[in-house]
C-alpha cells in the first residue's frame, strides 16, 4: 500500500483546524487504499494552534507534527516538512481551507498514471483586490520573460510530489527561497489540475504588500540576473548620451538647456535615481550572497513526533 502525506504549514490558524481536520478525515475514510499521514508544521504560532495539534495526535496516530522554535517563514517551514516526510508522495496545502481537500483524490489519480509533480491551479483568486489580480499577472510575466527556466504561471504550493520530486527539493538547502520557482527549476513530469478557489472560512490572509513584494524580489533574484544587466545596460546608455552631449552639444542647443533650471533639476534627480536604482539591485544580490553564505541551519525544532 502506497504511503501519502499531506504537508500543511501553520502559523495561527486555531480557528479553521477543526474544521481542516474533520475534512481531512473525511478523505482518509474514503480512500482506504493508501496510508495516510498528516504532518502538521508549526511556524511559530502564538496562539493555540500547537496545543489543538497535540490534541488532535492523542486521538489520531496518523498525525504528526514539527514545532519549529520561531517564525522562520512558510517557505522554510516547507522545506522542513519535505526533510521529514517518508511517504511515497506528498500533498502540499495551505491551513486556510482555500485548498480544498477534496480535490486531493484527483491529483492522486494522475500521479497513479505516471505524474510527478500534479499541481492545483486555481482558475481565478478568490478574495483577491483588482491590485492584487494586475500586480500578480505583471509580476508572473516579467519573471517568465527573464528567466531561464520556465515557471508555471497562477500556481502556487498546492500540489502534489512524488518520491523522486521530495528528493530533489530536499537537495536544495537556499537560505532565501522562492519555492515556486524550486518546483519549476527541479523538473520531471509535471500535470495541471484546475479548481475554484473558496473563501477563506476565518480570519484574513497574512500576505499583505510587504510579504508580497518580498516574495516578488525573491522569485526575480532567485532565477534570473536581468536586473544587473539591466543596470548595466542603463549605464551604458546614459555613458553614451553623456559622450553625445560633449561632442554634439551645440547641434542640441545646449546651453539653452543647461539655463533651463527645471530640465537641470530633473537630469539630476533623475540621474540620482537611476544610481540609486542601481546600487539597491547589486544590494539585493549582494544581500543573498551575505544569507546564502552563513553557515546556520535553514531551521531549528523545538519538538517534533
Amino acid at each position: 500500500m502506497k504511503k501519502v502525506s499531506i504537508l500543511i504549514p501553520c502559523r495561527n490558524e486555531e480557528q479553521v483546524l477543526p474544521l481542516l481536520v474533520e475534512r481531512l478525515d473525511l478523505l482518509i475514510e474514503s480512500s482506504t487504499n493508501y496510508q495516510w499521514e498528516i504532518l502538521f508544521v508549526n511556524d511559530g504560532s502564538t496562539d493555540s494552534t500547537l496545543n489543538l495539534i497535540k490534541s488532535y495526535r492523542e486521538k489520531k496516530n496518523y498525525i504528526r507534527y514539527i514545532d519549529l522554535s520561531r517564525n522562520f517563514g512558510k517557505e522554510i517551514a516547507m522545506m522542513a516538512g519535505l526533510d521529514f516526510v517518508e511517504a511515497d508522495a506528498v500533498v502540499i496545502m495551505d491551513a486556510d481551507l482555500q485548498h480544498p481537500p477534496e480535490i486531493i483524490p484527483e491529483l492522486l489519480q494522475f500521479w497513479e498514471e505516471g505524474y510527478d509533480d500534479v499541481a492545483a491551479q486555481r482558475k481565478s483568486l478568490a478574495d483577491a483586490t483588482l491590485f492584487k489580480n494586475i500586480s500578480s499577472k505583471v509580476f508572473h510575466a516579467i519573471l517568465s520573460r527573464v528567466s531561464k527556466t520556465p515557471i508555471q504561471e497562477h500556481v502556487g504550493d498546492f500540489r502534489l510530489l512524488d518520491r523522486v520530486c521530495i528528493d530533489a527539493m530536499c537537495q536544495i538547502r537556499d537560505a532565501q527561497r522562492y519555492t515556486k520557482g524550486l518546483y519549476s527549476w527541479i523538473g520531471f513530469k509535471k500535470k495541471i489540475v484546475m479548481y475554484d478557489e473558496p473563501l477563506r472560512s476565518h480570519g484574513k490572509g497574512k500576505f499583505g504588500f510587504n510579504q508580497l513584494m518580498d516574495l516578488a524580489i525573491e522569485g526575480i533574484t532567485s532565477f534570473t540576473i536581468a536586473p544587473l544587466r539591466l543596470s548595466l545596460f542603463l549605464g551604458v546608455f546614459f555613458l553614451v548620451l553623456s559622450f553625445g552631449f560633449l561632442f554634439f552639444g551645440n547641434s542640441f542647443n545646449i546651453e539653452w538647456l543647461a539655463q533651463t533650471q527645471p530640465i537641470v533639476l530633473f537630469a539630476i534627480v533623475f540621474m540620482g535615481g537611476i544610481q540609486l536604482l542601481t546600487i539597491g539591485i547589486l544590494g539585493e544580490y549582494l544581500g543573498r550572497m551575505f544569507y546564502e553564505a552563513k553557515p546556520r541551519p535553514p531551521y531549528l525544532i523545538r519538538e517534533k513526533v
